[in-house]
Order: C-alpha cells, then structure tokens, then sequence
C-alpha cells in the first residue's frame, strides 16, 4: 500500500504556490469548517482509528511517515528542507485534507500515549483546487479534457497514500478506504483520481504490469485520459496475446491490484519520475463504476466501521 507518486514536491507548469507554510493552521481551519459535518472519527477496527487531520501537529506526523516509507525505505531523494525536517512536504500540504491512520495501541517514537500514525492518504477536491491553480497531476496527465468534458460532476484527487510495513495488511487498507468512502459520500464526490506508482523508473523492466493495464484496463471514451507529450512513457510494451495475466498481476502494486478490483482503469501513458525514482500510472475511478460487492461491504452509508 505504497504511493510515492500523488504529487511530487516539483510545481508543474501554470500552478502558483499555494500559501507559505507558515499558513499551515488557518489552512487547517478553512479545511475543518469545509467538513462540519463529518464525525471526528470516521472508522475504527480495534485499536486503529482513521480520521482526518485535526491540527499542525497532525499533518506533521504525516509527513514524518511519508518520509520515513519514501526517502528512508525506497529510493526517493530528499531536497535540503526535506532532510533537515525529516518530513515530506510541499505547499500542497496546506491545501489538502489529510486523511489518517492512527494505532492507539502503539506508543509515539519518543515513547509517549497517544498512539501513532501509521498510514495516511492525501484528499484535494476539485472545488479546492480550483481556487488555487487546478489539479496538481496535470503536471504529468491533461486532465483538463477529462474535467471539461464532465460539467458538474466533482471530482478528487487521492495522492501519497503510504503505510508502515508492520500495518500492510487488510485491516489497515480497508480502514483506509473506509475513510475514503466516507470523505466522497459526505463531500458527494462523483470521481476519483490520481497516480498511483510502480518502484522503478525504466519501463522496460515494468513492461508486464504496465502492458497489462494498457491492454487490460485502460480507459477509454469519455474517461480517456493521456499523459503530457512531453512525459509521455508507452505501456503498450507487450502484445496482448503474449501477456501472462496472473504474472502480471503478481508484478502489480498491492494499491494498484486494490484500484483494479473497485473498479477504476488507467491512463494512456506512463510518467517517470526520477526524484521518486517511481514510474507513474493515471487512476481513473468514476463512483458510478465501484463495483457494488465493496459498496455492500463498506455499507451505502458508510456504516460498516462507523465508531
């Protein structure tokens, strides 16, 4: 359940920054009276609590996280402020809900109560991101088309998605979808969005996975989405008919084998992003096409594990 890839730390072309970090908690602020509404606590399986970030405090533990799984566990390369900070972070931080995983069983690094985070996911909806330059994966993917051509339907952007490896499993990815399907009901989100990442940046070594979505599960018509053309990674590597699907598969990301199942396809095109040292595919995840056996299990209402 790894995602280096929402958004780099690099501003692509045409987006202003957004607010100095300094702004971090009236930004918190306006996220938290943009959600009244939402109960504080959005699930609960035992001692882990998925919720969204409350204070600075909070977004701090999970930038923490995103460094110790991007930069100390893969191969990410941390600019000068990342190192020194030991933390993730961009100015997107300030626009973006933060969505949390917390084990309350587990003691803070430095030994304290309180618990500690464990997983995380980055949410920007559209009518946000809107106000502050667009979407931040039109860096690598023209998304506009795709909007334009969807007038009033709403749309949101999932980014950084990371755990700690002691929590990969099922009881922490479906706390964090949990949360997810809470976000989208309450915010009714129409689409949902956002790169997701295979480890490695030559594409040739990734040709099976990367042929697989391509030929498999790519979007198509109106949800057709391609990356920028100077970007631009082919996935059609292997011919169709020379595809092993369950090797392909078994090559596939755990976060990308989840997207699959719920229903979404994927992008024209690979990116790869060498600062991350990931290659990047486009998910493409209309609510509409979520397949109804997890709308039945995470419940219409999102009450299955509603605290």
């Amino acid at each position: 359940m790894i995602n280096p890839r929402g958004w780099s730390s690099r501003l692509p072309a045409g987006i202003v920054p957004l607010a100095p970090r300094r702004r971090l908690k009236p930004a918190l602020r306006q996220r938290r009276i943009e959600n009244i509404g939402l109960p504080m606590t959005l699930g609960r399986i035992g001692s882990l609590e998925v919720r969204l970030a409350e204070t600075a405090r909070d977004v701090k533990k999970a930038q923490k996280l995103r460094y110790q799984v991007f930069y100390e566990e893969m191969a990410a390369i941390p600019d000068a402020l990342s190192l020194i900070s030991r933390r993730d972070r961009d100015d997107y931080d300030t626009l973006c809900d933060h969505l949390l995983v917390i084990d309350h069983d587990a003691p803070t690094k430095l030994g304290k109560p309180g618990g500690r985070v464990v997983g995380t996911y980055r949410l920007l909806r559209q009518d946000v991101a809107e106000r502050h330059g667009g979407f931040y994966s039109a860096g690598e993917y023209a998304i506009e088309p795709l909007i334009a051509a969807h007038p009033g339907r709403r749309f949101l952007e999932l980014g950084r998605s990371c755990v700690l490896p002691a929590y990969r499993n099922k009881r922490t990815v479906e706390l964090l979808w949990h949360g997810i399907w809470t976000y989208v009901l309450h915010h009714k989100i129409d689409v949902m969005l956002g790169c997701a990442s295979l480890e490695g940046t030559d594409p040739s070594r990734l040709a099976l996975p990367l042929a697989f979505l391509h030929h498999h599960a790519a979007a198509e018509g109106e949800w057709r989405v391609k990356a920028v053309p100077e970007r631009y990674v082919s996935m059609n590597r292997i011919a169709k008919e020379g595809i092993d699907v369950k090797r392909a598969l078994h090559a596939l990301p755990p976060l990308i084998k989840g997207y699959l199942r719920l229903g979404a396809t994927f992008g024209d095109g690979a990116v790869v992003d060498h600062q991350f040292g990931t290659t990047d595919v486009l998910v493409v995840l209309p609510v509409e096409k979520i397949s109804a056996r997890y709308v039945d299990h995470f419940g219409a209402g999102a009450e299955r594990h509603a605290a």
